[in-house]
């Protein structure tokens, strides 16, 4: 393919001097930073977080599936680009990706962190870093803020904040700090968020569910479990009434994939008909999955069922994404698939697929 797509979900590799150097001082000792163990190689450490973060998968893209791992990496062997704006040009041009909605790898982990002030620093050195490095590549790099949610009010002084530093939308991690997003307390927060026009993100493996890693037989059948925790999500605003109740609210489901939404568009529909009353279910004025084709938008890699199944989805809710710099990644062969995923497609339904929807969603000018 000639054309140039926009990548809904791409990520950063924090480097390893981004919290010492741009937390607030009082956090800095206590703040997360690299190590390097000689069986595991360079891991991030989180104060406060059992689990620590091998780096040999955040930035695995273009490797062979057998070389796979999650130890042995030093930063020194990944890819620049995940820190490096010039040499992040590169990486797009490679790819043909005109552009990128820039995601955290480490601050994904961080969303499950005990300590609502420790994270709420965390996400806010994180930002800071992240304006200065989107800085470096404007028009083609446009970063997605971490902000916390402790509460509502809070949430909504961290949705002003990110506005005001020229950030397009947010990222919220899968677990608020205060009941759940479906309760009343966070209309303020939604309304904010139309007035702002800042779509509210939520990607996987952010939820406390993910963070338990526990799963059945074999461990690869995990894998298969992480878009659960974002149905949950979806489900809780959609049967929470958020969507009824603030139907200009932007939710982007990120790295979900999107062939499944077919047939949960059925579930919830079947659920709500059928069960609604003793499940105790709000009346809603519209089917639940009307809801879903209004207000949720999905980003997604190579799956061949979300290109297949289009006219069964709001197309204008479709959002490409090449995940670079993840093992997940389809970066460097990203025109090559999409040749063949957009062989079908009318001029139209590519151009939304891949450009348009992204562009429109984000106020992006390229």
């Amino acid at each position: 393919m000639t054309f140039k797509a926009i990548s809904a979900d791409s990520h950063v590799t924090e480097p390893p001097n981004l919290y010492l150097d741009f937390i607030d001082p009082k956090f800095r000792d206590r703040a997360p930073h690299v190590i390097r163990d000689p069986n595991r190689g360079d891991i991030f450490v989180i104060e406060g977080m059992k689990s620590t973060i091998p780096i040999s998968l955040v930035a695995a893209a273009g490797k062979d599936p057998s070389e796979l791992k999650t130890t042995g990496g030093k930063f020194e062997e990944l890819h620049r680009g995940g820190w490096d704006p010039v040499a992040r040009k590169a990486d797009q041009d490679t790819d043909g990706v005109a552009a990128e909605i820039i995601y955290p790898s480490v601050g994904m982990m961080i969303c499950n962190h005990p300590d609502p002030d420790y994270k709420r620093a965390c996400f806010d050195a994180y930002n800071r870093w992240l304006e200065e490095f989107c800085g470096g590549l404007p028009d083609r790099l446009f970063g997605m803020p971490q902000i916390t949610m402790n509460t509502p009010d809070e949430g909504i002084e961290e949705l002003r904040k990110a506005k005001a530093m020229g950030f397009r939308g947010v990222m919220l991690p899968g677990d608020p700090g205060h009941e759940d997003y479906h309760h009343p307390d966070y209309d303020a927060f939604y309304e904010a968020a139309v007035d702002l026009n800042m779509p509210l993100c939520f990607h996987i493996l952010t939820s406390r569910r993910d963070a338990q890693k526990t799963f059945r037989g074999p461990k690869i059948n995990a894998f298969l479990s992480v878009i659960r925790s974002n149905q949950d999500i979806i489900g809780t605003f959609i049967f929470g009434g958020v969507f009824e109740r603030h139907p200009k609210l932007k939710l982007v489901c990120v790295e979900a994939d999107a062939g499944w939404a077919v047939h949960y568009k059925y579930r919830i529909d079947h659920a709500y008909k059928r069960h609604r009353y003793w499940l105790q279910c709000d009346e809603l004025s519209m089917l639940p999955s009307e809801f879903f084709d209004r207000n949720v938008y999905m980003t997604f890699q190579d799956d061949w069922s979300a290109f297949k199944l289009r006219g069964h989805l709001n197309i204008e809710r479709l959002l490409w994404a090449n995940d670079f710099p993840h093992s997940d990644a389809t970066w460097p062969n990203s025109q090559e698939l999409l040749a063949l995923h957009t062989a079908d497609m009318t001029d139209w339904e590519r151009d939304r697929i891949l450009f348009e929807n992204t562009a429109e969603l984000y106020g992006l000018k390229i």
